[in-house]
């Protein structure tokens, strides 16, 4: 059982899983901003690895992905970082990025940095479900590392089946059809399907991210799922012109 595991085994309501990108605004401050939100007791951290073609994300992501880049963000050193935060605080880390990133860097070797430097569990949008059952699925249960996979609202009852099947940590549960960042508030098609999505038996928890950007969103996603993922509107307050702690502490209490 990994952190993500134990975090859910303790509390299912209202999980706060918190997305930044590592190596943004600066290349380091990463550690700063993942022991903040620990301290500040977000539940979980989902760390976002730079990549130059983001499918998944909206402008502001993919905003922060380019300056990350730009600031000399490696796969190398968010390893180094991640183990850099693991000697502060226990708080369950999720990396998210693509297949692309991991096939790179050597899948194995990818995994085998992920075990080592305390990292719980991947969120990976274009990793196949196929290829991830047939190929990864026993290479990840043996390095005690979580996977989740994105719902969304067109995907078929079939294909939800085999996601939570597969699915390790918990399941992503896309609130609209269409890339992070739409701060627009929940509409009532969003609603019905949350309903649908609640109604669902499934045997992990359910996190409900894209869109989830204010207290009011993240508390309507709260009465539908364990939880919310809040990423953009967060990358948002980073840039504030206070310092980086006030900007943290500001946003998460605006939330909570």
């Amino acid at each position: 059982m990994n952190r993500i595991q134990k975090l859910f085994q303790s509390k299912d309501q209202n999980i706060l899983n918190v997305y930044f990108t590592a190596g943004y605004p600066q290349l380091g401050d990463t550690e700063e901003i993942a022991v903040t939100l620990s301290k500040l007791g977000v539940d979980l951290i989902e760390l976002g690895m730079p990549y130059s073609d983001p499918m998944a994300d909206g402008p502001t992501i993919q905003a922060s992905s380019e300056q990350a880049l730009k600031n000399g963000m490696t796969l190398k050193l968010l390893f180094t970082q991640v183990e850099n935060i693991r000697k502060k605080t226990e708080i369950p880390i999720v990396v998210m990025g693509y297949f692309n990133q991991m096939m790179q860097f050597g899948v194995e070797a990818f995994l085998d940095h992920c075990n080592q430097v305390g990292i719980d569990g991947l969120i990976i949008p274009d990793l196949p479900l196929d290829v991830y059952e047939k190929e990864w699925h026993s290479k990840f249960i043996a390095r005690n590392l979580s996977v989740s996979f994105l719902m969304t609202p067109e995907t078929s009852p079939e294909r939800i089946q085999k996601i939570d099947r597969l699915s390790g940590g918990f399941v992503y549960v896309v609130s609209q059809s269409s890339i992070t960042g739409n701060a627009k508030d929940i509409s009532q098609k969003q609603l019905e399907y949350f309903e649908r999505v609640k109604a669902l038996e499934f045997k992990n928890p359910k996190l409900i991210g894209f869109g989830i950007h204010d207290k009011q969103s993240f508390d309507q996603a709260c009465t539908y799922a364990n939880g919310a993922i809040i990423g953009s509107a967060f990358i948002k307050a980073l840039k504030q012109p206070n310092d980086l702690p006030s900007n943290i502490k500001n946003f998460i209490s605006s939330v909570r």
